[in-house]
């Protein structure tokens, strides 16, 4: 049964994808530019505010009336990054195997977590720890070699002259005051330009566009004074079509999404920021399993982590992302710089590809006792291995018929010893580049 794209596209809406029909990439995007990305496969994303303070939902806690306004900016006074210490977490990312990192610059509440001159509503201006936590952080990173990423709220729905506020309630009508709506342009392209010139971000990560037409944003102007400070700066899909990548978020595309570029962002509980009460917490092999389809389906995992008021980072985040850490580095050679593997079908399970598409990586999900199977294999075998291990593993073909050009079934032996504790991964290297049967069998070529 066929659905109509309009119902694809609800169904998708509704499952929080933030995907779309078509890819909504800028004509202007670069390729080459976009290298880094593509081969980073992991980032790390930060919500930090004074929403941690009494760890209350970032923003929509009073956007959606659950705390007043006035109750919410009063965490203000609590937020102190008494315990932060940038070059702490630019080594906990490291460690994590992340390329990249992205933390919030400012989210919808218009608290900038950086020195702004636009107005006074910032942890420098308005709170007890007086100081500018992204500039340090940056530093850090650089030091670690690690890409910089700047979230940037494009609503405020506590600035004055933003028409929203509440759900279900407005300020002003744009339509019938323009002037009020050019003045909040005029401050939101000031932070704007303000963290592309102070802190240069390699990556810009928009979030609040759907409030706004690409028109009323000025994303395409946006889009050019971004690139005018830092042509190499790629953005996210959140600005109304002038982005490099999409944006799927928490839900995992139950297939390979049709883009050159994309990203899952996800927490490692249920909450973007730190609330206490939230215990849910994804085990290291559940975050390492939805890594590694994110990587096989040709796309970036950028997992969530949200530090307290005071700047320290809860164990069980620390925990998760030191297990992600020690996978990555023994099974670095299958994930970084690797293309997205075989198409589903040919094999049950995650898999990926050496550049030269020479070396065919295979990710063992609850690391099988018993044979793997890959199907529809023209390419010859030169070895098998257990990635990390120098013990080859014997394979069979089954079902090849020798007056019919369609492939056999590839068994590979499964191995008896040396599985990592959360998925291991096969290395399977071909005689010459990867090449596949499509076919339905038989002589139906």
């Amino acid at each position: 049964m066929r659905f109509p794209s309009n119902i694809i596209i609800l169904i998708l809406a509704i499952a929080g994808l933030h995907l779309q029909a078509q890819q909504k990439i800028h004509p202007d995007t670069i390729r080459g530019k976009m290298q880094w990305f593509a081969d980073a496969k992991l980032g790390i994303f930060i919500h930090t505010g004074i929403y941690a303070v009494n760890g209350v939902s970032e923003s929509w806690s009073f956007h959606n009336r659950r705390i007043s306004h006035a109750d919410y900016m009063k965490q203000t006074a609590g937020f102190t990054l008494r315990n932060y210490d940038p070059a702490a977490w630019a080594a906990l990312i490291r460690e994590s195997g992340a390329r990249y990192a992205v933390i919030t610059t400012k989210h919808h509440d218009g608290v900038a977590m950086y020195d702004t001159r636009m107005n006074a509503l910032s942890i420098v201006k308005a709170t007890p720890a007086g100081r500018d936590m992204i500039k340090p952080f940056f530093a850090e990173l650089r030091k670690q070699g690690i890409k910089c990423g700047a979230y940037y709220s494009l609503i405020d729905w506590s600035h004055h002259d933003y028409p929203g506020f509440l759900k279900d309630s407005a300020r002003y009508s744009v339509e019938k005051d323009s002037l009020r709506w050019e003045r909040f342009r005029v401050f939101f392209r000031g932070q704007i330009d303000e963290i592309a010139g102070e802190l240069k971000p390699d990556l810009w990560w928009f979030d609040g566009d759907w409030e706004h037409s690409a028109r009323r944003w000025g994303a395409d102007d946006v889009r050019k004074s971004i690139l005018q400070t830092n042509p190499a700066a790629i953005i996210n899909g959140r600005l109304q079509g002038f982005g490099d990548y999409d944006t799927p978020e928490q839900n995992f595309p139950v297939s390979r999404p049709p883009y050159h570029w994309w990203e899952l962002c996800m927490t490692i509980n249920d909450s973007w920021g730190y609330q206490p009460k939230d215990t849910h917490w994804k085990t290291p092999y559940e975050v390492i399993t939805i890594f590694a389809d994110v990587v096989s389906n040709g796309g970036n995992l950028l997992l969530d982590i949200g530090p307290r008021e005071d700047g320290s980072i809860p164990e069980e985040q620390r925990s998760v992302l030191k297990a992600l850490g020690n996978w990555n580095n023994k099974h670095a050679e299958a994930i970084f710089n690797t293309i997205p593997g075989l198409p589903p079908g040919h094999f049950y399970g995650p898999s990926t590809l050496s550049k030269d598409s020479t070396i065919l990586y295979l990710f063992l999900a609850g690391n099988p006792r018993e044979a793997v199977v890959i199907k529809g294999l023209f390419s010859e075998i030169e070895n098998i291995s257990l990635l990390g291990q120098n013990s080859p593993l014997a394979w069979k073909i089954v079902g090849k018929i020798s007056w019919s050009p369609v492939p056999g079934l590839v068994y590979i032996e499964a191995p008896s010893a040396g599985h990592d504790q959360y998925m291991s991964v096969l290395r399977v290297k071909l005689k010459k580049p990867l090449r596949l049967y499509r076919g339905a069998g038989g002589l139906a070529l």
